[in-house]
């Protein structure tokens, strides 16, 4: 571990804070955004940004509050356009909630208006929780998911020109006998080699899930269970190089389980098996640590994570060579 330290402390504009995203904007620095107000999917939360590195970060700022409904899930995309994007969900109550999106040609010190992502769409287009992920081609890939009535299943938004328009796969093929309870949501990806991408999935399983494409994307294997625990909670990925993977996440083997600790695993085979594995932060009794984003930046392995809904967790950890 080469640092870890907290975004803001005590002193803070709003009661409670999840779901942060992680994006670095060169130099050392890192752009961080999360939702927060009174509490999860009160009327009051807005998206807050922060801006620096260890020890030295800009005060929480609120950059998005389109109405007084909660906001959600936000997602930051460096693009290779040189744009910084941000997305983030609307609405009361999820199944209905809409995608939005602003973007930043200064890194992130002014934003353009907000934006439905899809014009109209109630449900869930766009990435959901984890990062765009750009093909060997170009292709944008959004890693979506819908949660209507209980019953949640995933999908990719696919863009070819550059965000400006979506289309969007077949949601995925479930085993509801082998994934009871409410499905798989929040896919994380990878591409592997060219138009090979593969996605792990937060389930009501047990275990998270994966799904593979041999198409950029276009279709998908049948959701299979991994040996990997999940506690129907947020999971992310960094690809470090070739077969190389990073995963962050809580290793809890029960349907909404405890949201701790926080361990980082380590794959040399493409996700078939994770050999290295350390926990970050344990906790006990009534702590959480959760909702992780990762990425992999110039050697180092940079992640940021929900500190008890108080603030938002920052760390830094050196790979060594294997």
């Amino acid at each position: 571990m080469v640092s870890e330290g907290f975004v803001f402390g005590d002193e803070r504009p709003f009661d409670q804070c999840h779901a942060s995203t992680l994006e670095s904007l060169g130099d050392g620095q890192f752009m961080i955004a999360w939702f927060a107000g009174t509490e999860e999917k009160a009327d009051d939360v807005g998206i807050w940004i922060s801006k620096g590195r260890d020890g030295d970060w800009t005060a929480p700022e609120l950059v998005a509050k389109v109405r007084e409904d909660a906001h959600w899930n936000p997602v930051l995309f460096n693009a290779p356009d040189g744009k910084l994007y941000l997305y983030f969900k609307v609405g009361k109550e999820i199944d209905h909630w809409e995608t939005w999106v602003m973007e930043s040609r200064d890194n992130g010190s002014t934003w353009s208006e907000p934006v439905e992502l899809v014009e109209g769409d109630r449900g869930g287009r766009g990435p959901v929780r984890n990062h765009v992920l750009v093909l060997f081609d170009g292709t944008w890939l959004a890693p979506a998911s819908l949660e209507k009535n209980r019953v949640w299943n995933a999908f990719v938004d696919r863009s070819e020109d550059e965000g400006k328009t979506w289309v969007n796969s077949e949601t995925l093929i479930l085993d509801r006998e082998k994934i009871p309870g409410e499905g798989v949501i929040q896919p994380a990806l990878w591409e592997s080699a060219a138009l090979y991408v593969h996605m792990l999935l937060r389930t009501s399983a047990g275990k998270i899930g994966r799904s593979d494409s041999h198409d950029g994307g276009l279709t998908w294997s049948p959701v299979e269970l991994t040996d990997l625990p999940n506690n129907n909670s947020g999971i992310d990925i960094a690809h470090i190089s070739g077969d190389t993977l990073a995963l962050i996440y809580n290793p809890v083997g029960e349907n909404w389980g405890k949201r701790y600790p926080m361990e980082l695993a380590v794959s040399y085979d493409n996700g078939k098996t994770w050999p290295l594995k350390q926990v970050i932060e344990e906790g006990n009794g009534q702590d959480e640590f959760s909702y992780p984003s990762i990425l992999y930046d110039n050697g180092e392995l940079v992640f940021c994570y929900t500190w008890n809904r108080e603030k938002i967790k920052f760390v830094r950890v050196k790979l060594e060579e294997q």
